[in-house]
Formats: structure tokens, sequence, C-alpha cells
């Protein structure tokens, strides 16, 4: 059932930060199946399933990829195997949330179930598609699931992400006959003291300077240059830690050759606790049920957004496949069927548990000293 929607997926363009094309298509394939359909501000596309009272689960699949509108969007068979860019990641995701919609029957639902195709989840999206929604909504969901991944894991951990863009100004002028300083060359110097600070000790935490740009021509002395850097760690002390010693790094490189520095925070993907305890016990009981073993991870997916209001949330694959990220990604048709009964099993036991689930909200709100609102 989720081939039959497959390429219709991934065959519609999604980049970040344009992903209307791919989510009018999962809104009609969600009207044509029955659900009422609706877009936020942002373009999140949701169906809205079950009663209207009570904590709703929330099973979200970005709907952007990180391809670009000059990448073709055609795909091969290569033995079980379907390739090319984007079929996985998040295309198989979308469509197995669609084949589920297909075959859930509704009338058992006793608790709200919302199917989201969210967007800006790659990327410089930094997460905005769900983080809109829980601002919204966040006091009606008792559980969120980023449908995301490879069939087999489970994301139980958040991988905290801070990401800024340095620009580094100067006057510029003519390589021979001026002698100012060069934007490159503060760009060159940050980047090599970035790379040498010393990591913090405890939690893996990691540093990439990704982008670089900067100059116009070979004798001319650069006026600017840019960088992005990515900062990561699975904690939120050791991050704020990196980060500090990153952003001296820079404004040190700045000061070093005389150069103006514009620093833009672009990315911000919480790390801490997801409070997913009862909610993981719940995903590896469905996946019993499948006859299906999870392996736990640590990643930085849409979950990372719900830590801030202490909603239970996990990453789960749904699909067999490899070389995310890449053009010649690929995955395996046959794996969505089980990606699809995965879910609908978590959906099942949801309508089982979901009181439980919202005392272990409960409890993790009044700690932070939030309310919960209470299911019907």
């Amino acid at each position: 059932m989720a081939l039959d929607y497959l390429l219709e997926i991934a065959r519609t363009p999604a980049p970040t930060f344009s992903e209307a094309p791919r989510g009018a298509l999962v809104r009609s394939l969600w009207e044509k199946l029955g659900a009422e359909v609706s877009q936020d501000g942002v373009g999140n596309v949701i169906a809205e399933l079950g009663p209207a009272g009570g904590q709703a689960l929330v099973l979200a699949a970005h709907l952007d990829t990180v391809f670009g509108p000059e990448v073709p969007l055609t795909f091969t068979w290569e033995e079980e195997r379907l390739v090319g860019p984007g079929i996985g990641d998040n295309s198989s995701s979308l469509a197995v949330l669609t084949a589920l919609l297909a075959e859930l029957d509704r009338g058992s639902l006793k608790f709200p179930l919302w199917l989201v195709g969210n967007v800006g989840e790659e990327g410089l999206g930094d997460l905005r598609g769900i983080k809109h929604l829980l601002a919204e909504r966040g006091g009606r969901i008792g559980a969120l699931i980023a449908v995301d991944g490879y069939l087999g894991q489970i994301v139980e951990q958040p991988v905290g992400v801070r990401r800024y863009r340095a620009t580094f100004r100067t006057p510029g002028g003519h390589s021979w006959g001026d002698s100012g300083p060069s934007a490159v060359h503060a760009l060159a110097l940050a980047v090599s003291w970035l790379y040498q600070l010393p990591k913090p000790e405890g939690e893996r935490s990691t540093l990439n300077v990704g982008t670089v740009r900067g100059g116009t021509t070979v004798n001319s002395i650069a006026a600017e240059a840019e960088l992005l850097l990515d900062l990561r760690s699975l904690s939120a002390e050791n991050l704020a830690q990196l980060e500090a010693a990153a952003l001296r790094a820079l404004q040190g490189a700045a000061e070093q050759v005389s150069a103006q520095l514009e620093l833009e925070l672009v990315g911000d993907r919480p790390a801490g606790s997801l409070h997913n305890a009862g909610l993981a016990s719940l995903v590896r009981r469905a996946a019993k049920r499948c006859s299906l073993e999870l392996r736990a991870g640590a990643s930085s997916t849409d979950a990372n957004a719900a830590a801030l209001y202490q909603i239970p949330a996990v990453g789960l694959g749904v699909y067999q496949g490899g070389h995310s990220h890449r053009r010649d990604e690929w995955v395996n048709p046959g794996s969505l069927e089980r990606g699809r009964e995965l879910l609908q099993q978590v959906v099942a036991l949801y309508q089982e548990q979901a009181g439980a689930l919202y005392q272990e909200q409960v409890g993790a709100l009044q700690s932070a000293g939030g309310e919960a609102e209470k299911p019907e």
C-alpha cells in the first residue's frame, strides 16, 4: 500500500522553505482517504483523527528534503531497491503515514491521533514546522513521535544543536593599491582557532564549519567572508560551554585582523530530556508485537523540540534504506509495510495507555513548574 504513494511523493519537490508543492500533494492524498485536513500558518499539513477531547498522539513526518530545485527527482530500480534523491528521507516516512491512514480503523480511536506533514526539519529549517505546531497546540499533545529514519531505530536521546552564521567585514580594496585587512584572513584565522578548541569533558560534543565563502576576485582584498558553524552535544551544559568558547574564538579572530564580526543564530535544537521513558517502553512493546527489535540511539530530529514543553517524544524509523542525504539514497520498498504495521501497533497501544503517559507528562511539567491539560 505505501509503495502506491511513495513515488508520487518522492517526485514532488520539497526543498526546505519550498515545501508547498509536496504539502499540497500530501493534503490531497489524505483528503481523498476521508480525513479532515488543515494547514497552519507555516505550511504544516495536519489531519486530526478521533475524538476532539483528550491528549493527542502526534505522528509527524517532515515534508522537506536536503535537495534543491536543481536536483532531478528521478528514481531507478536496482534489484529490490528504489534509488534516488530523497526517496527515503523523508518521502518513505510520508508514504508510510499515508498508508497508515488508509488502513486505520478510525472508529476505534478513544484519544486523538494527529498525522502531521511538517515543514522545515532539514538544515537551516531549524525544526520550524514542529516548533510552530508545539507553540500553538502543545497543551493538547500527549506524545510526539518524529517518524523519520530507518526501521529498527528509535531515538530516545536528543542531540542538541546550535548553529551560527558568522560574517566578517572589512573595507576591502585593490590587492596592490590598498593594504587593508582581508575578511578572508579573519575567516581563515577563525576556522583555525575553532578547530583547536578543546571539547568539553563527559558527553560527546562536536564542532563543524560546514560552509565558507568570501571575496569577489583574485585581485581584490575581500570585503566580506562568511562561515556556517554547527555545534552539537548530548549535554545542554556542554553545548553551552562549547558555544561560549566558539563565540570567543570568532570574536578574537575578528579583532586580530581588525575586521567587523556579525553573528546570526540560525539553528537552535534543544538538548536535554525528552521525558520519554513511558513512551519509549510503549514503542518497544509495539515493535515486539511486530517481531522487531529496536536499537536506541541519539540524534537531532523533530523530537528535540518537544523537550521545551516536557512532552514525551521519540524519533522512530519506518523503512529500510541507506545513503541518506545522497543522490544515490535507496530504500527497500517491501519494508514500508512493516513500518506501517509498527505505527499501527503504536497507535493501538497509545489508545490503551494514554492516561499513564499523561501522568508521566504531569510529573515532568510539575518538576518544571508548569501544568498539563487533563485528558478527557
